[in-house]
């Protein structure tokens, strides 16, 4: 796999992943390539999660996506507002290959999905495939071209993304300072009560 990012963007080259019409299926399980899963964590899980890992990756001296932690946990939390880009890239291949023809002049194919829309053009060559999909927002989602997958970051994501990130650095930056990991968890008053000695 070759990776390379420029301006935010994932493009990448997947070999083993299966196939839908000779094109290659992005990993899925890439920990960058982000799609719709609910995994039913709260809200405030979350956030304590982003904490603990914050404070776990300054002890090892690691610091957000140099950590497989941080990178494991950015992908369980923006694939909860993430388009389902597995449902999108494999009915948008698959709509493309029952339309592809063998012509001398570029094709132009477009499709609405039930998740979203598909855009395909073949150039003259015939050696060259361009893929654009689309959620049902008319977000870009991803595009396929020479046999490499580039991951567009949608608008919901990257809220979700600065907001973990926010969270992350202000309690990395908390480890730095020595302040120690605060629990939220609700104090029960009857057992403090028991733990004092009332005969002084």
């Amino acid at each position: 796999m070759q990776v390379s990012s420029s301006n935010g963007l994932q493009n990448r080259y997947f070999s083993g992943t299966g196939s839908i019409g000779g094109i290659h299926l992005p990993d899925f399980n890439d920990k960058y390539v982000f799609s719709k899963k609910k995994s039913g964590t709260s809200e405030e899980e979350y956030r304590k999660q982003i904490r603990e890992q914050a404070y776990e990756d300054f002890a090892k001296g690691q610091f957000q996506n140099k950590s497989e932690g941080f990178n494991r946990l950015m992908k369980n939390y923006t694939s909860e507002v993430s388009p389902d880009r597995k449902g999108i890239i494999t009915s948008g291949l698959k709509a493309v290959s029952g339309n592809r023809q063998t012509v001398l002049k570029p094709i132009d194919f477009v499709a609405t999905l039930l998740e979203g829309k598909v855009k395909y053009q073949k150039l003259p060559s015939g050696n060259s495939d361009y893929i654009e999909f689309y959620d049902k927002n008319g977000e870009m989602v991803a595009t396929y071209s020479n046999n490499g997958w580039t991951m567009y970051t949608t608008n919901a994501e990257a809220s979700r993304q600065t907001e973990m990130c926010m969270i992350y650095n202000e309690a990395w930056g908390n480890a730095k300072r020595g302040i120690p990991l605060a629990g939220e968890e609700v104090v029960n008053m009857e057992d403090m009560q028991n733990s004092f000695d009332t005969k002084a």
